[in-house]
């Protein structure tokens, strides 16, 4: 994951073509976050559920994103502080729920997480294919595109959860892929919240600069 350096023009989303793609993907999320909690919920899978909870996110974060293009600095770097702080509740939820089903006695189905997981994978690799060119633009941009790509991550961790549940017969490979999902969501939730403190301090430093 490559860093933007603060001094460099970045891409701020004022793009008729960039919305559109943002329009496209915001459905695809929101579509996909009701069928995977439903079937997480359905197959007792903490992993689909965690990832549903990420399309949520993914689909309220583009959102957010869309309303602020071609605003001030600092009302693109506080949108981008609230995702941050978002993606970090996500991630410490899913955390905690993960624990919580340590001690559950019952094991996922294997075979609605694996067809649910390759449906979710399709959805976010069109995701990221749609928003891939516009990776590297400001807090804002690149938190969408943190998104994009975690979900995509999480698809292929949730498939082959499933193949684990399916071979040990057991919960744990569902538990296992959960955590990796919440860290995943730290740690984007960090990057995010640092490259908007870091644009915010390079926009006063321009201000005091100039006058």
């Amino acid at each position: 994951m490559s860093g933007c350096c603060g001094h460099e023009a970045k891409f701020e989303g004022v793009s008729a073509d960039y919305k559109r793609r943002l329009w496209i993907v915001i459905a695809l999320n929101a579509t996909m976050f009701v069928v995977e909690m439903s079937a997480g919920h359905y197959a007792k899978s903490q992993a689909l559920q965690a990832d549903a909870l990420d399309f949520l996110g993914d689909a309220l974060t583009y959102g957010i994103s869309l309303a602020v293009i071609g605003a001030s600095i600092q009302v693109r770097t506080n949108a981008a502080l609230a995702k941050g702080v978002s993606l970090l509740l996500m991630g410490l939820w899913v955390f905690g729920s993960t624990l919580y089903r340590v001690f559950y006695v019952g094991v996922p189905e294997a075979g609605i997480m694996g067809v649910v997981g390759v449906m979710a994978l399709a959805t976010n690799l069109a995701s990221v294919f749609l928003l891939v060119r516009y990776k590297d633009g400001d807090a804002n941009v690149r938190s969408v595109w943190l998104c994009s790509r975690n979900d995509a991550i999480g698809n292929v961790a949730v498939v082959l959860a499933a193949f684990g549940v399916w071979g040990t017969a057991t919960g744990w490979p569902d538990l296992i892929v959960a955590g990796i999902m919440a860290t995943l969501f730290l740690s984007s939730a960090f990057h995010i919240v640092r490259q908007a403190l870091q644009e915010r301090r390079d926009a006063m430093q321009h201000i005091h600069g100039a006058t």
